[in-house]
Formats: structure tokens, sequence, C-alpha cells
């Protein structure tokens, strides 16, 4: 076992619409707009992110920080700089390891 793969980033769920998606969650619950645009939202809850994803930029996942990512040579990057592999367990969920926290 991996001791450094132990810190859940964000979760992310798949959205029909960014904006109304943003305006529910902020109105019902206790969280923070970290970044928004047409695509994708992040947001702050007090003990994880949450990830408000269209159907086609991601997959629902759940993000693990792994700080050795960085030697991967298939690590790809998102807008945001932040580096990420995407792999599947065995049960065909996506995991998305990335190499620093969510800004």
């Amino acid at each position: 076992m991996n001791d450094q793969l132990s810190k859940i980033d964000h979760l992310a769920v798949i959205v029909k619409n960014i904006d109304q998606s943003v305006k529910y969650y902020t109105e019902k619950f206790n969280c923070k707009v970290k970044y928004k645009d047409a695509s994708w939202a992040m947001l702050k809850f007090e003990n994880i992110n949450l990830a408000l994803v269209t159907k086609d930029e991601h997959p629902n996942h759940f993000a693990i920080v792994d700080h050795s990512l960085v030697n991967n040579k298939k690590i790809k990057y998102h807008r945001d700089g932040i580096g990420y592999i995407y792999q599947k367990d065995p049960n065909g969920n996506y995991i998305e390891l990335i190499d620093r926290e969510s800004k």
C-alpha cells in the first residue's frame, strides 16, 4: 500500500448545466465557488471539494493526490496546470490521480 495516496481531493459528478448546478449547491449547502466556467466548476466544502463537470469534459470520478505523478510519462495537464492520470478500479469506476491539491 502506498501511504502517500491517502488524500481524496475531490469528487466529480456530471451535471447538465454548470450555472444551475452551482446555484443549487451554493444555496442549499455551505460551500464556496473555487472556480467556474462553462464546462466545469469546483466547489469547496469544509472537508472536500466537489467538481461539477459536463458529460463531454470529464467522467464521474474521485481524485486522489499523488505527488509522485510528476515523474510519470503519461501525465496530462488540466487547463489550471494540475497534472493528472485517469485509471479505472476493478469495477470500472474512474479514479483520477492528481499531482497536487486543487487550487
